[in-house]
């Protein structure tokens, strides 16, 4: 259980790295004259919603997990450490060829009310659940109800934390970072302690 709280701790830390989740924002917030207290707002909206969805969706992976576990307990010992890595090779993949995120370009390029602006980001976000968090939410469901809860807390405190803060340092000047490359070294490494927990959990199991 260790190795998931830990993993889900690491890989919290390092999503909430990820520019593309509030980079745009602040895209957005500086073409419309937003006040930086205004933009720190909208960031806990997006971070909360995305968050959420990501929830929602682990707490279906955990009642597969415990369904697994239950029903192929010999074998779920290999199973959910394999299906980790298997995410964690994805992840890596996925960040040597794309953006996690994808801002529309009508939201950049058009003048539209601020409502409907934050409305759309918000649910860009709660349509876009990480993947990477979900293969913690499989190998919880083991442990029972507490570490599901457990693992939720963890990762949406540290994820919007997380995300508050970049966007506080990036309101306050650090705009100009190669932003570009943070993004897919966060992915990386997101990556590698997903296949390392996976392993890890594999021989402590």
């Amino acid at each position: 259980m260790y190795a998931i709280l830990t993993g889900t701790i690491l890989v919290s830390i390092f999503h909430a790295l990820i520019p593309s989740h509030w980079l745009p924002l602040l895209a957005i917030s500086r073409k419309n004259n937003w006040q930086k207290t205004e933009t720190l707002w909208v960031t806990f909206y997006m971070g909360l919603a995305h968050v959420l969805s990501t929830i929602l969706v682990g707490i279906v992976f955990s009642l597969l997990g415990k369904g697994l576990h239950e029903k192929y307990e010999g074998y779920f010992n290999w199973i959910a450490p394999a299906a980790l890595c298997a995410i964690g090779i994805f992840f890596i993949y996925r960040h040597y060829t794309h953006h996690h995120f994808h801002l529309k370009d009508d939201i950049q390029k058009q003048q539209k009310p601020k409502a409907r602006i934050i409305l759309m980001l918000v649910t860009i976000m709660f349509l876009s659940p990480c993947l990477e968090v979900e293969g913690f939410f499989l190998m919880a469901g083991k442990y029972g109800t507490g570490t599901v809860v457990l693992v939720s807390l963890i990762y949406m405190l540290v994820s919007i934390v997380g995300m508050l803060l970049w966007m506080k340092l990036a309101l306050n000047g650090i705009q100009k970072l190669d932003w570009h490359k943070i993004e897919h070294s966060a992915g990386l490494i997101t990556g590698f302690v997903l296949i390392l927990t996976g392993i890890f959990s594999y021989i402590i199991h």
